[in-house]
């Protein structure tokens, strides 16, 4: 049997982005997210509805600020009181899997979409990604950026503005552009 575009996606291959299926997922996506960003910080069982249609798996106590981005939403899985502050984007062409008690700042970005370097694969609108990991107990800082492929122990805080370019172990600080540890913590 044919591998769909999404069977490639998801097995971190080149993929057509403008698959048929692949757009109505990220229109779908979006209807949800748009649906998420209009409703009323007051109205937390709704946000908790859409929280959950839109995400893979969602621990209990977890909260998403407003404005939130994300491809398509069903990759993105988080456990239990995960916070995303206000205009944080996940593009989750490949799993993004966040642990439990991880705080995402405001403006936090992590990505696993990314693009072949060879121009012919590149404008033909070809995607591939790496899945992210992030552990329990983190925290990301405000404009931290973590690119694909990157997985990040427990108990890990990325200062605010790092890009994370690598894996890093538990229990560490990084910070800086790229990102390398400053500090080791007790674990």
């Amino acid at each position: 049997m044919a591998q769909t575009e999404y069977d490639k996606m998801m097995a971190e291959n080149l993929y057509d982005v403008n698959d048929r299926q692949l757009v109505d997922d990220r229109s779908h996506a979006r209807d949800l997210y748009e649906t998420l960003n209009q409703t009323s910080f007051h109205d937390k069982e709704k946000l908790q509805q859409l929280i959950k249609q839109l995400f893979g798996t969602v621990g209990t106590g977890s909260e998403v600020r407003p404005r939130f981005i994300c491809d398509y939403g069903y990759n993105i899985h988080v456990g239990n009181n995960f916070f995303a502050n206000f205009d944080c984007i996940l593009l989750d062409t490949c799993p993004i899997t966040i642990g439990d008690n991880v705080l995402l700042a405001p403006r936090v970005q992590i990505y696993t979409a990314a693009h072949p370097l060879d121009i012919q694969k590149r404008t033909s609108w070809l995607g591939c990604g790496k899945a992210v990991s992030i552990g329990n107990n983190c925290w990301l800082g405000g404009n931290a950026v973590v690119l694909p492929g990157v997985h990040l122990g427990n108990n890990v805080i990325v200062g605010g503005g790092a890009v994370v370019t690598k894996s890093f172990g538990h229990n560490v600080v990084i910070a800086g552009n790229p990102a390398r540890v400053i500090k080791h913590l007790k674990g």
